[in-house]
C-alpha cells in the first residue's frame, strides 16, 4: 500500500524500483535479515530520506552500524531483489502492533487511565518510553524546582542545562538565592560531562516520575472545594469559608481564589463576552437573577450585564424585572447560580476567559 511505502520513506522511489527492476541473481536469498536491513537503510539514506534511526533501541542501532560496516559492495541485481522484497513486504502489511508492553503502553497513552498504565508499567518493570528529557522539560517549573533542590548541585546543573532558556530562567527564579547561585556556578563544571552521563541522569530523574503515585484527582483540593462552593447557597458558602478560615487560613485563601459567584462578574468577566453568555442562559433565570440582585455586590453585577448588552434587550429586561417584582432569596440565588454555571461552561469549553484577579487587590 502507498501509505506503507510513504511511512518507510519510499514515496518517490518505491514504485520505480518495484515495477522496473530487472530480475536479479538468487544471491540475495543467502542474505540474512540484518544484511537486507542494512541495504535498505543505506539506499534510503542515499536517496536523502530522513530516517529517525535514533528512535531505535540502542542495541539495534549498534547492530545496524556494525552490519553496515561489514557489507562492502552490493551488485545492482541483489539491490533490486532486496528492495523488491522490502516493498512487497510493506504492501502486504495491513496492521502493525507495538512490540512488548512498553510499546503497547505508549500506543495507548492517554486512552487508558493513568492508574492502569502505572500499574501495568510497574508489573512489567518497564519505564515510560521516549526521551526522558522530553518528559522532564514538560514538567511545571514548580516541580522542576523541587527536583533541583532535592538533587545534588551537579545533577541540578545538568537539569538546568537541558531546559529551554526561558524555562531555565524561570526555574532559577523559583529557587532560593543561594541554591540558584550554586547551580549556576556548577554549570561551569559540566564541560566534560559525556552524552552517556547526561542520558543516565535523564533516565534517573524520569524514573522518579514513574515512581510517584498517580493522583486520584486531577484538580488540587482548593479548586475542588471552590467548585463545590460555587454551586452552594451563599449562606452555606459563607459558613464554610468562615470555618476554613478558623481551621486553615492558607487553604481557605486558595479556596477563595477558586470561587466565582454572581457578584464577581464585573471584576472577572470581559464586557465583550456578555452576549455570548446570555445566549446560553434561560430567560426566566436571567430575569429572576436581575430581580433578586438588590444588595450592593449583586446589583453591580446586574448593572454590568445590562450595560453590556443591546440597549433594546436591556430595556425589555428592566421592564420584565419591574413586572416580576420581588423574588424569594432562594429563587434568585438558584437563578444566579445558573448564570454562573453558564459562564463556567464557556470557560471550560475555551470560548471565553475570565480576567485574573490581582491578589493584592484584596489585601
Amino acid at each position: 500500500m502507498q501509505e506503507n511505502r510513504a511511512a518507510a520513506g519510499l514515496p518517490a522511489m518505491a514504485a520505480p524500483y518495484s515495477q522496473t527492476m530487472p530480475t536479479g541473481t538468487p544471491d540475495h536469498r543467502s542474505l540474512d535479515s540484518r544484511a537486507k536491513a542494512a541495504i535498505v537503510v543505506r539506499l534510503l539514506l542515499n536517496e536523502g530520506t530522513d530516517l529517525p534511526l535514533e528512535d531505535l533501541p540502542d542495541d539495534l542501532q549498534a547492530r545496524l552500524t556494525h552490519q553496515m560496516g561489514t557489507m562492502g559492495l552490493v551488485d545492482r541485481a541483489t539491490l533490486f531483489d532486496v528492495v523488491r522484497e522490502f516493498v512487497d513486504t510493506l504492501d502486504s502489511v495491513g496492521l502493525s502492533f507495538p512490540n512488548g508492553i512498553a510499546g503497547a503502553l505508549s500506543a495507548l497513552d492517554g486512552k487508558i487511565s493513568p492508574l492502569t498504565a502505572a500499574r501495568l508499567r510497574k508489573e512489567a518493570g518497564v519505564r515510560q518510553a521516549g526521551d526522558p528529557w522530553k518528559r522532564l522539560r514538560a514538567l511545571p517549573v514548580e516541580d522542576l524546582a523541587a527536583m533541583a533542590e532535592a538533587e545534588s548541585t551537579e545533577i541540578a546543573a545538568v537539569l538546568l542545562s537541558k531546559l529551554e532558556t526561558p524555562k531555565a530562567a524561570a526555574l532559577l527564579g523559583h529557587l532560593p538565592g543561594p541554591v540558584a547561585r550554586r547551580i549556576t556556578y556548577a554549570i561551569s563544571q559540566t564541560g566534560a560531562v559525556t552524552p552517556d552521563a547526561v542520558d543516565r541522569i535523564g533516565l534517573s530523574l524520569a524514573m522518579q516520575l514513574d515512581e510517584q503515585p498517580v493522583p486520584a484527582f486531577q484538580d488540587e483540593p482548593g479548586a475542588r472545594v471552590g467548585a463545590i462552593l460555587n454551586q452552594s447557597l451563599a449562606s452555606t458558602r459563607d459558613d464554610m469559608l468562615t470555618s476554613l478560615d478558623e481551621t486553615d487560613a492558607v487553604f481557605a485563601g486558595r479556596v477563595r481564589r477558586e470561587i466565582f459567584t454572581f457578584a464577581h462578574i464585573p471584576a472577572r468577566l470581559n464586557p465583550r463576552d456578555v452576549p455570548a453568555i446570555l445566549r446560553g442562559v434561560d430567560a426566566n433565570d436571567l430575569v429572576t437573577a436581575l430581580a433578586g440582585a438588590t444588595d450592593d455586590g449583586n446589583a453591580e453585577a446586574a448593572e454590568f450585564l445590562l450595560a453590556n448588552m443591546s440597549q433594546r434587550m436591556a430595556d425589555n429586561l428592566r421592564e420584565e424585572v419591574q413586572d416580576k417584582g420581588s423574588v424569594k432569596s432562594r429563587d434568585s440565588e438558584t437563578a444566579m447560580t445558573a448564570i454562573v454555571g453558564a459562564i463556567r461552561q464557556l470557560v471550560d469549553d475555551g470560548e471565553i476567559q475570565l480576567v485574573e484577579e490581582d491578589p493584592e487587590a484584596d489585601a
